[in-house]
């Protein structure tokens, strides 16, 4: 899943955050998750537990990994839960 797109559009800060999406900011990127739509699949934590830990606060710490690795992480996220949106123009 893209996890920089809803239904094949290119997600904004405007529409993650109407749709109850958290923000978590970091230099280069901002996640976004949604505990609403989370299935707990666990791709996320086991993809990057420097990232993604469950039980601390917060728990996504976006520059804990690089964008890229990032990325990929979020894009196996099978609910659509976690989304992003770089900062870098890319």
């Amino acid at each position: 899943m893209d996890g920089s797109k809803i239904n094949d559009k290119n997600v904004t800060e405007e529409l993650l955050l109407e749709e109850g999406y958290r923000k978590y900011s970091g230099e280069k990127l901002d996640i976004y998750y949604s505990k609403d739509i989370c299935a707990h699949i666990g791709n996320c934590v086991r993809g990057n537990p420097d990232v993604f830990e469950v039980g601390r606060r917060p728990w996504i710490i976006t520059d804990n990994g690089g964008v890229e690795e990032d990325i990929r992480v979020i894009d196996t996220c099978p609910s659509g839960a976690l989304k992003y949106i770089r900062k870098d123009g890319k």
